[in-house]
């Protein structure tokens, strides 16, 4: 018998049977997307939650800075609070007018807190100004002179920055004592009414003004009609009153300090070494050299009235679009003093 095995004759073994894979249901396939779905859903609200919150706090953050900057809130404290021996200043900055930090609503305010408070021993008032208004300037220097009346251990100081001109020297005037540097713009002693007329242009355009007034001069100044001789003379009578009041406010606040020369009151400026010799300022200085060496308080408090954040707000979004339009207009026959 052979040992030889023929391979062809060899049974093939047989692969054990596979377990059969379950077919997946209808319902299985749903389920999985729901769970999808539900998940996805989950993170979207998560981030929608995190950015409610983040909106949240900022709104909050805005609502307390909106409250603080509309009622003032200062490192000054309350009245009952005290600060120290300190010296006291109020900042203004820009035209002398109804609005702003020049306006006599804003400065008259610091300068009754400036003066009142018991810590303070001397109040600066840091100017730089091209001028403005007399109505706010005259109520300034009314203010001015009657605290200093009620005070007279607290000396008012002027320091002036860049420009003290006209309205805003009107006010400088007002004070005890004024510091410039030497290249300061001082002075401008003038008033001027200015505006435009069109009427030789609405000619040529063949542009007809109408114009119906009750009462004959009514339209006193008014650029689209010709300006008459009794309307001119009528403006600089106005203009020459207004302007005896400013010098009447700087011969009474200067004093034997002013050396008078006749273009003094011309409508001319200076610079601040050339103010000294004049006698329309004192000595140079700034507010830290005032506050150290006249004073002797290094410490200094701002008084300054700043504006609140809604007015801030309607101003940037054109609330006052209106009130400026109408300012313009009215502003061509106002008297100024720039």
């Amino acid at each position: 018998m052979s040992d030889n095995i023929d391979p062809s004759s060899t049974p093939t073994p047989t692969p054990a049977p596979q377990p059969a894979k379950p077919a997946v249901s209808a319902s299985n396939w749903e389920r999985e997307v729901l769970e999808k779905l539900v998940f996805a859903t989950l993170k979207e609200q998560k981030a929608a939650r995190r950015w409610g919150i983040f909106f949240k706090a900022v709104t909050l953050l805005v609502i307390v800075f909106a409250l603080s900057a509309y009622f003032d809130f200062s490192w000054t404290g309350s009245d009952s609070e005290t600060l120290g021996r300190h010296t006291a200043l109020i900042e203004v900055e820009g035209a002398i007018e109804s609005e702003g930090s020049g306006s006599a609503a804003v400065v008259i305010p610091a300068l009754n807190k400036a003066f009142s408070d018991t810590g303070s021993v001397a109040v600066v008032l840091h100017i730089n100004s091209p001028g403005g208004s007399p109505v706010q300037a005259g109520m300034i220097v009314d203010e001015m002179v009657r605290l200093r009346k009620g005070y007279p251990g607290k000396p008012l100081y002027v320091v002036v920055d860049e420009i003290c001109a006209s309205g805003c020297y009107y006010i400088a005037a007002g004070a005890d004592r004024i510091y410039v540097n030497k290249a300061s713009i001082i002075g401008s002693i003038g008033v001027l009414m200015d505006g435009f007329g069109f009427t030789g242009a609405m000619e040529k355009l063949g542009v007809e003004r109408r114009l119906l007034t009750a009462g004959e001069n009514k339209g006193f100044m008014d650029p689209f009609s010709p300006l008459t001789e009794k309307h001119k003379q009528h403006a600089q009578v106005m203009l020459n009153e207004i302007h005896e009041q400013f010098i009447q406010v700087v011969r009474n606040g200067r004093g034997k300090r002013l050396k008078e020369t006749p273009e003094m009151f011309s409508g001319l400026f200076w610079t601040g070494a050339k103010s000294i010799d004049m006698g329309l300022a004192d000595a140079y200085g700034t507010v830290d050299t005032v506050a150290r060496d006249v004073i002797k308080a290094e410490d200094i408090v701002d008084y300054t009235q700043h504006e609140g954040l809604p007015e801030r707000v309607l101003k940037k979004f054109g609330a006052a679009m209106g009130a400026g339009a109408m300012k313009s207009a009215v502003d061509t026959v106002r008297p100024s003093l720039h």
